[in-house]
């Protein structure tokens, strides 16, 4: 019996359970680093919380634990913890600024990469709960189109895509998406990719960001992107990052705070019947699924 098999007996003999609500699911990622992918994902979250909604994050950018610095809070429990010590998915929610509750991945870049059957069971069951624990799960991913990355891409149902005016952020931020094309193009399920540009003068040069990207998109991957709008430069946003704040609470008024609330506004106008719950216990296991499929027996 092989590593697919077996997990596919795993689910099939309910360990996780597929009923019952379902925590929506975003990817942030970027074509490339430093174009401020964690600082959209963090401020995001906590607007998205003082609107009322439960949020969690994921750090999937194993390692680097970018989550916790832009909190500048450091967590006492990691994944690691429900892999090796026994705890469970909600023993090692950290919460942050506005209750945004995060999950820190630590140094669990090999166990994620390479589980045991006993692992993956029990990373899945514990997922599972976050599915009933949260409105909005974000998962913020490493930067660029390696096969880590791509796989949480791939099977989120929704991603957003940070980008900057900087061309070699533009092609990288294309090259995500034809990467995601072809990784997609087998099952039919593609991801909703909403683009975000971060880092404009003004209105002007965002709309001509997502414009560009969604041009050339529609005319060689056959790809529609969608606009969720733009983050403008803002010195209120650089000093919220040195002082390990989210912008949105350290300066409310500022021009990229309210640019925020209007991205994390857009998503919630979002209609229930177009959001495509999946829940992250289902976004796991197709992951651990596909990463089995490519493995010789």
């Amino acid at each position: 019996m092989d590593q697919a098999e077996k997990l596919r007996n795993i689910i099939k003999g309910n360990r996780i359970s597929v009923a019952g609500p379902r925590a929506r699911v975003i990817a942030v990622t970027s074509g490339k680093g430093g174009v401020g992918k964690s600082t959209v994902s963090t401020n995001l979250a906590v607007d998205l919380s003082r609107r009322g909604k439960r949020v969690i994050i994921f750090d999937a950018d194993f390692g680097l634990a970018n989550v916790e610095v832009m909190y500048g809070m450091a967590p006492r429990y990691t994944l690691n913890d429900v892999i090796y010590k026994g705890k469970s998915m909600t023993d090692i929610i950290t919460r942050g600024p506005a209750n945004v509750g995060f999950i820190s991945g630590g140094s669990g870049i090999v166990t994620m990469n390479n589980p045991t059957d006993y692992q993956r069971s029990f990373l899945l069951d514990g997922l599972s709960e976050l599915d009933s624990a949260a409105d909005f799960i974000i998962i913020d991913t490493a930067a660029g189109v390696s096969s880590n990355v791509m796989d949480f891409v791939a099977n989120c149902p929704e991603v957003l895509l940070v980008t900057t005016p900087d061309p070699s952020s533009l092609t990288d931020a294309y090259s995500l998406v034809k990467v995601l094309a072809l990784r997609q193009s087998t099952d039919g399920a593609r991801s909703q990719i909403k683009v975000v540009a971060n880092r404009v003068a003004d209105r002007q040069e965002g709309d001509s960001i997502y414009s560009k990207l969604n041009i050339v998109s529609k005319r060689f991957l056959g790809i529609g992107l969608s606009y969720m709008g733009y983050i403008p430069m803002d010195q209120s946003l650089e000093k919220a990052v040195r002082s390990q704040k989210p912008v949105v609470l350290a300066y409310p008024e500022s021009k990229s705070s309210l640019a925020i609330k209007n991205i994390a506004a857009s998503l919630l106008q979002v209609p229930e019947t177009a959001q495509k719950k999946r829940g992250i216990s289902q976004l796991i296991s197709r992951l651990f699924n596909s990463r089995n499929q490519e493995r010789p027996a």
